[in-house]
């Protein structure tokens, strides 16, 4: 994650039968076949049409589906389909390794963008942590994907009016292990290289306790006995040849995470000027009728569009349908801390219909003694006219 990220408190959870290596020391392993997939996520408006995107793109595009490899109900899908536009890119230096000369944009309609990079694994294993280190706040792949999104909406500008590319952004890594020498059973290479991936995970070069390493195995999922997904927050290590469905998910999940992360600062931000302008009110402005109006529309403004967001951005995945998928979301939900940002924005936007009303209420105040000083005025008016009866004609 970028440093902006702001982490809640992570509870430890010690499953069984983890080992941290043989002996306490790293065991070997070769990954015959396997990628490294790094996700840049972006907000850069707040919508995009997906038809005209797709009409001013050059590249080849498609709606993104999710693969159907188990019996999945025909509903569950995205709603509505993002757009996935693949590229050819030049190829970036990541210590030892690089980058293949490919990336992919997906577009999603509520104004996200997330950028994927592919690394080839193969003959790594050893040197798996290290690659890690290296992909942590990775600087050349964070600056050239900020430019992948700066020409993508150059491109597509049509299709998004309000273009704001947002400073935040939210990384992710999945390393997917295709094919592993020796071969070994999905949860015996974990009893066995337990220390290994909890570094690779953590981004860790150092020994990792053993507190730390049952934490960041703790979130672990397995559909049949050769495959096993490990979710942490920042990377999750993917043993399955044919895991596109987990990937898209996790994906989905680290855009959300952006989303909400975008949200709950725009909400600060604008409680925090209405605050400072509710709280520099003059006297004067109790004779302009109008002078709430400007924050009243905007928090009202606000308020819509923060709740339609909200929305389109938990709504965008339809995951009842499959309820293995559904549990990998879950995990990366847990993991991501989804449902605290959730708790955060929901009461945000309480805050911020309850200083509507506050305003709302303030007005129609002012209007009413407003009036009143009207009525009392005309009635003064009426009584000195009685002292003067000839001016009445």
């Amino acid at each position: 994650m970028q440093p902006e990220h702001t982490s809640f408190a992570r509870a430890t959870v010690r499953p069984s039968g983890v080992a941290s290596g043989l002996g306490g020391q790293k065991a070997q392993f070769t990954i015959s076949k396997g990628t490294c997939f790094a996700f840049f996520a972006y907000d850069v408006g707040p919508a995009i049409d997906l038809e005209i995107a797709a009409q001013c793109s050059a590249q080849t595009a498609q709606r993104e589906t999710i693969p159907h490899r188990r019996r999945t109900p025909k509903y569950f899908e995205y709603q509505p389909p993002p757009l996935r536009i693949t590229q050819t890119a030049a190829s970036l230096d990541v210590g030892p390794c690089k980058t293949l000369p490919t990336i992919d944009l997906v577009i999603y309609d509520f104004g996200a963008v997330s950028v994927s990079y592919a690394i080839d694994l193969s003959g790594q294993g050893a040197n798996l942590a290290q690659l890690s280190d290296l992909l942590s706040d990775n600087a050349a792949l964070l600056a050239d994907s900020r430019r992948q999104v700066e020409q993508l909406i150059e491109r597509i500008g049509p299709a998004v009016p309000k273009a704001n590319i947002s400073p935040l952004v939210e990384d992710y890594v999945i390393y997917q292990i295709d094919e592993m020498s020796p071969p070994a059973s999905a949860e015996a290479f974990i009893n066995a290289h337990g220390m290994q991936v909890a570094q690779v995970l953590r981004s860790e070069r150092q020994q990792l306790s053993q507190q730390e390493i049952d934490d960041a195995l703790s979130n672990r999922i397995a559909y049949g006995t050769d495959d096993l997904a490990v979710i942490d927050w920042q990377a999750a290590l993917v043993i399955d040849p044919d895991a596109e469905d987990v990937r898209a998910v996790l994906e989905f999940a680290n855009v959300e995470l952006l989303e909400l992360r975008y949200l709950d600062d725009r909400l600060d931000k604008v409680l925090d000027q209405s605050y400072k302008s509710l709280s520099r009110r003059r006297w004067g402005s109790w004779f302009r009728l109008h002078s709430g109006t400007t924050e009243l529309r905007r928090l009202a403004k606000l308020q819509m569009e923060s709740a339609v967001l909200f929305e389109e951005v938990n709504n965008a995945l339809k995951l009842v349908g499959d309820q293995y998928l559904a549990r990998v979301y879950r995990l990366a939900a847990q993991r991501l801390h989804i449902g605290d940002w959730d708790a955060s924005i929901l009461r945000k936007l309480h805050t911020v219909e309850s200083m509507y009303s506050k305003l709302v209420d303030y007005q129609n105040n002012k209007r009413m003694e407003l009036l009143e000083w009207i009525i009392i005025l005309l009635i003064a008016v009426s009584i000195l006219m009685a002292f003067f009866p000839g001016q009445g004609h």
